[in-house]
């Protein structure tokens, strides 16, 4: 059996879920659409917090990310594959234009995130990965992407984010030069920004 076959079964049989538990749709739909937006307030949360290193935890973060998704585009342009609805009647419960399935810009969105976090802050981190893998899990739960296409993304974000954070841990230049840059954006931000007016801004 080939894989692509072997992909199909597994995303018949995740999608199917969406008739045999259907209770559990709107809740699907929610980490389908909405849930990634968790991770940007999130990432914004932990700039704003001032510590200095969860600011180089955002940063490693956001760096990965935009590696990670120039890596999917570059492989979605070269590999082009059909999202589930083009091809197959699917149960799909989500509106989304007829792009490239993979792989999944939303499972690697979440998973850099998570990993980053997690390289920085394990139990934390642990549960972003969990809500990294609900949103990736819902994605073929509405029929937008096949499993491969969320496993592949999963890997890709986790290896952008472990890579990034090696780079840094070993590069002494590296480490330097993040050092440097999130240390005169927080001179600008300190003269813009008092840390009572943040405080103050925040607890609105």
């Amino acid at each position: 059996m080939r894989i692509s076959d072997l992909d199909y079964q597994w995303f018949q049989q995740i999608n199917e879920l969406g008739h045999t538990l259907s209770a559990l749709n709107p809740i699907m739909r929610i980490f389908a659409s909405y849930a990634e937006y968790v991770f940007y307030v999130g990432v914004i949360v932990y700039w704003f917090t001032r510590h200095v290193i969860q600011r180089q935890m955002v940063a490693e973060s956001l760096l990965s990310a935009s590696i990670a998704l120039s890596c999917s585009g570059l492989i979605g342009h070269y590999f082009y594959r059909d999202r589930p609805f083009v091809t197959h009647t699917v149960l799909q419960l989500i509106e989304h234009p007829a792009n490239a399935s993979f792989p999944s810009d939303h499972a690697i969105g979440a998973f850099t995130i998570a990993m980053s976090i997690w390289l920085f802050r394990r139990k934390e981190g642990t549960v972003w990965l969990l809500l990294a893998a609900c949103i990736a899990f819902s994605r073929v739960w509405t029929g937008v992407h096949y499993p491969l296409d969320v496993l592949a993304g999963g890997g890709i974000g986790i290896l952008a984010a472990v890579a990034v954070h090696q780079l840094f841990m070993r590069s002494t230049g590296a480490k330097k030069c993040l050092e440097a840059i999130i240390h005169l954006y927080e001179a600008i931000e300190s003269k813009v920004w008092s840390r009572k007016d943040l405080r103050e801004t925040l607890t609105k």
